[in-house]
């Protein structure tokens, strides 16, 4: 990072930044696609597992990467500053923090996945699918945890090509797993979408270890001596970064949980419907990784600046990444309109799984239009350290409003299941414009307090 006084060079700096984050985020997110398409043409039992299973681990991984995501603005605030003595420290607490999270985490799922299974209506073959898909992707959860770690430090540097040569590394070498362990090959026995847990949780453990063979030997992150002089883990800087990261987990666990909530009330219908609806939000997950980038960019600009107290231009940045996101929610809509057939076709080849897949597609292009606006908006509310409203906002756009009306929609109208699509419409709706709000009630308070 580095400061700027043009709008064309903020552009320029912020293109350099969110390239590689982009790249980064498709090809992480890719590996899920791949997990899912790939087990889909084992079968649609296959498929329907790997759906529910997903459901269950997105919203665990993605609530915890909050947590780390927290690294980021306070790594950001320091750089602005210049107080880079203050940064391996930081860093080190970071992934004591990220190891305690993953032992948690494993701890609680070794009491509640049979309870949860249990719990659902679903067919035998589908629910041991699930089963042994989330237990294999979480034998990955350490590497991954602190990798995700690692890969915020690097980040908040603003190498953000280093984390896109990582995953891109990585990515392959996880389609080759997959190929192995989905389909038998090369002497292994064919496990269907089990295999997708294996493969991925085999990719986590070898991207941990480039990330810390790259910080070892590369400049400038060796500069840094992140891991020699470690210190002894302290609950006050962890609770520094949990200060931040808790409202960041939580508000992404209930914006990612509420599509495996509906993932789970729709396991009342057929196992055709179950993957069908995952196929759809899938692709529609993958396009979303377009906006989540813009915000990953701009948490890490407007960090910056407001760590050097240049609150003017981390407005700019503001402005910068919303406008994007408009741009991409158009790009994203027009994509999902016009190549529907070709996606639902990418996932299996059975014709009726199809033809729901297209009808939850045109659903999907009205509810990314929101994602997309306020996935941005959310970037730049973290880069000011901004996390709280945004945890408030979450809660009640997505449980309090969106879930409720889906339920409603689907159960007493004739939508059926595309009603929860409707619903998850009007909660992001919703807080999209919440966080729009709180965003440019944030920016007049910044500039008053800069006239004073």
């Amino acid at each position: 990072m580095y400061e700027t006084s043009t709008i064309k060079e903020k552009l320029k700096l912020f293109t350099i930044i969110l390239i590689p984050i982009l790249v980064t985020q498709v090809s992480m997110y890719l590996m899920n696609f791949f997990d899912t398409v790939m087990s889909g043409q084992a079968g649609a039992t296959d498929l329907a597992g790997v759906a529910i299973g997903s459901s269950l681990w997105v919203p665990i991984f993605t609530g915890i990467n909050g947590v780390l995501l927290a690294i980021t603005p306070i790594i950001a605030h320091l750089i602005g500053a210049k107080a880079d003595h203050a940064i391996a420290k930081k860093v080190q607490q970071g992934v004591y923090l990220a190891l305690a999270l993953a032992i948690l985490v494993v701890v609680i799922g070794a009491f509640s996945l049979n309870p949860i299974l249990q719990a659902m209506d679903l067919e035998s073959e589908v629910r041991h699918t699930a089963k042994f898909y989330i237990i294999w992707l979480v034998t990955g959860i350490v590497p991954l945890f602190i990798f995700n770690t690692l890969r915020c430090f690097i980040d908040a540097l603003g190498q953000t090509r280093i984390s896109m040569v990582i995953i891109l590394i990585a990515l392959p070498i996880n389609i080759f797993f997959n190929y192995i362990f989905i389909f038998g090959k090369f002497g292994i026995p064919a496990f269907g979408g089990i295999g997708a847990g294996i493969a991925t949780a085999l990719t986590y453990w070898i991207v941990c270890f480039i990330a810390f063979g790259i910080l070892f030997n590369m400049h400038p992150f060796r500069e840094y001596n992140l891991f020699k002089n470690w210190v002894k883990p302290s609950l006050v800087d962890w609770w520094e970064q949990l200060k931040i990261g808790i409202p960041i987990g939580v508000s992404i666990f209930f914006e990612t949980s509420i599509f495996s909530a509906v993932t789970i009330f729709m396991s009342v219908y057929s196992t055709y419907t179950i993957a069908a609806h995952q196929a759809a939000i899938n692709f529609a997950s993958l396009l979303y990784m377009i906006p989540l980038s813009v915000g990953i960019g701009l948490t890490i600009a407007v960090g910056y600046e407001i760590g050097g107290k240049r609150f003017a231009d981390a407005r700019t940045y503001g402005y910068i990444g919303i406008s994007g996101g408009i741009f991409i929610a158009i790009f994203a809509g027009l994509v999902l309109y016009m190549f529907n057939d070709m996606v639902a076709n990418l996932y299996t080849d059975n014709e009726e799984v199809v033809e729901l897949t297209k009808q939850f597609i045109y659903y999907a292009i009205f509810f990314q239009l929101a994602d997309a606006f306020a996935a941005p908006i959310q970037g730049a509310l973290r880069g000011y350290k901004d996390v709280n409203v945004t945890l408030i906002t979450s809660f009640v756009s997505y449980w309090i409003i969106g879930l409720p009306s889906g339920w409603l929609l689907a159960n007493y109208t004739s939508l059926e299941p595309f009603g929860y699509w409707v619903g998850i419409i009007i909660g992001l709706s919703c807080g999209a414009v919440a966080l729009l709000w709180r965003l440019l009630h944030l920016q007049k308070n910044k500039k008053i307090q800069r006239a004073n």
